[in-house]
């Protein structure tokens, strides 16, 4: 395939273990925002949903314990496989091993002397068949989130049922911590209407990005057009840990994919109402109704040329209170 200058371009500037930077070319301000809101919303990970407290003798209440234990980072890199069902679509009456994973914690303080912390990573997941699935997210050479702190003689004994979730739905689903978004650093489409008191350069410094957009630059200076658009994106994904960031990334795009073809699914049952199955172009034939599996990319798809430098019983978990 010849190479199209003009075609959509990712450009990695960035990677560490937690984050990425990237820039998008030659795409539609709706489409990067798009990509942005998917990651954030739309990219399914575990989280402990109810929490089933035994003891709790700690002087914090028992929705607060299930609160934070909700919020807290689990592995979620084989979501799909490991957990294959949403709980809203399994057929079990309340939770099970195709929709949920269980945790437990049992902790007691019987020192003599101080206090004891209870760290994440003392949550213990039942066996998933080989996977990491559920396990609490505790960093190198860290003990994870701390729950509370017991005092001589307390105790705190509790069974999680984490289960499979979008951001949509509750935050503490989301893979991310922050999605950085910017365009037009130079302002030459004049979007921003920055106050000042003398000097605009000296009070508003200019962004990191604004060296990655040497085009930008010199549209600045040239005659003001109220027909540009813009065509750089910068973004900066951080993930809590959950998943590797380069994987949210891609689920990302996986999941935009699945949401544009639905569309197109939708158009042409109303072009043909007594089609029963849709048939999108180059994804290999017709699928169900709501078999998202159906709509998923091929493997290896290409997203354009790219540069690599390489409480309480049954408490609602994460709920605000």
């Amino acid at each position: 395939m010849p190479f199209n200058p003009d075609a959509p371009k990712v450009t990695i500037r960035e990677v560490t273990k937690d984050s990425v930077e990237f820039m998008m070319e030659n795409t539609d301000l709706a489409v990067a925002n798009s990509l942005r809101r998917v990651m954030i919303a739309e990219v399914p990970t575990v989280a402990i949903d109810l929490v089933e407290i035994e003891t709790n003798t700690s002087v914090l209440a028992d929705e607060f314990i299930a609160h934070r234990l909700g919020l807290i980072p689990l592995s979620s890199l084989d979501v799909e496989t490991a957990i294959p069902k949403y709980t809203r679509d399994c057929d079990c009456d309340a939770y099970c091993q195709n929709c949920s994973v269980t945790l437990t914690l049992n902790a007691s303080c019987s020192g003599a002397y101080g206090n004891m912390d209870v760290w994440s990573e003392s949550l213990v997941v039942e066996a998933r068949h080989g996977t990491d699935i559920g396990k609490p997210v505790v960093g190198e050479g860290g003990k994870g989130v701390l729950i509370c702190k017991l005092a001589r003689g307390q105790e705190l004994r509790v069974k999680c049922i984490a289960k499979k979730g979008i951001a949509k739905e509750h935050a503490k689903w989301s893979p991310v911590s922050a999605v950085g978004f910017e365009y037009d650093p130079h302002n030459a489409l004049r979007h921003t209407d920055y106050w000042y008191e003398e000097d605009i350069e000296k009070e508003w410094p200019a962004s990191k990005y604004a060296e990655w957009d040497e085009e930008g630059a010199a549209k600045k200076k040239e005659a003001f057009d109220y027909n540009a658009k813009p065509k750089k994106f910068f973004m900066n994904v951080e993930s809590v840990g959950s998943i590797p960031v380069n994987m949210i990334v891609e689920r990302g795009f996986d999941e935009l994919i699945r949401k544009l073809y639905r569309v197109q699914d939708d158009w042409k049952r109303l072009d043909n109402p007594n089609k029963t199955n849709g048939v999108a172009a180059g994804y290999g034939g017709g699928w169900g109704e709501g078999d998202d599996a159906a709509y998923s990319p091929q493997a290896g798809t290409a997203w354009g040329s790219s540069a690599a430098a390489d409480g309480w019983g049954n408490a609602n978990a994460g709920a605000g209170w």
